[in-house]
């Protein structure tokens, strides 16, 4: 079967299923397209208009999450806990986890009052998510699990932003979540996710949006 994903490099979802790919060891191709303007080949298989999208043969796989799982499937080993209620579990939280894009987003994008509100929803949210996770070094425990490739992305960019500026999205008041992020971010699988000078590409993009965010930055 001949797989190939369509990506935006800067897509957080995109990368999601890399890292399940990459982890699964499955080979792929991948086709990067401009999602500002995209060609006229992706919108004619595209139901969202959106990425990642997945081509297996002549079947056209959409969403993040369902690619994820359709590239788990196809393993021979599962990225998921074995106990049905923790797999629940952990679907539920992924899922829970999507909606922090929309406060990343605004965290980029908005002026201060919109910057503050953004910040404080997805704080909530990380208040949630540290309340459920344990200390092992990963969501279940010792096991690296589709969930951890779900928070990646999250982790990922957070940590970026603290780079770029004096800690505006610091973790440290979480424990639990400042030691998942750091396993997670150690993985080779979620290191080798995106593409070489991301980070640059994505403090350039705060840059460009001039939001309160863009205030915040450091000299580089």
């Amino acid at each position: 079967m001949k797989l190939e994903l369509i990506s935006f490099k800067l897509c957080p979802f995109v990368q999601r299923a890399v890292i399940i790919l990459k982890k699964q060891k499955i080979d792929y191709d991948i086709t990067f397209i401009n999602l500002m303007d995209p060609p006229d080949w992706f919108k004619e298989i595209s139901p969202t208009g959106q990425v990642p999208l997945l081509k297996a043969d002549d079947a056209i796989i959409f969403e993040s999450n369902v690619i994820s799982e359709f590239a788990n499937d196809i393993s021979e080993t599962d990225l998921h806990p074995a106990d049905a209620v923790q797999k629940a579990t952990n679907r539920a939280w992924i899922e829970f986890s999507s909606t922090m894009f929309n406060d990343l987003f605004n965290i980029v994008t908005g002026d201060k009052e919109a910057f503050t509100k953004a910040k404080d929803s997805l704080f909530t949210k990380l208040a949630r998510v540290e309340s459920v996770k344990g200390d092992g070094k990963f969501f279940n425990g010792s096991d690296f699990a589709i969930i951890d490739a779900a928070f990646a992305p999250i982790f990922m960019r957070l940590g970026w932003i603290n780079e770029f500026t004096n800690d505006a999205l610091s973790l440290a008041e979480f424990s639990n979540l400042n030691a998942w992020s750091e396993a997670i971010l150690a993985v080779n699988e979620v290191a080798d996710s995106v593409e070489d000078g991301l980070d640059d590409v994505y403090y350039s993009n705060i840059e460009a949006r001039e939001g309160y965010l863009s205030t915040l930055l450091v000299d580089e």
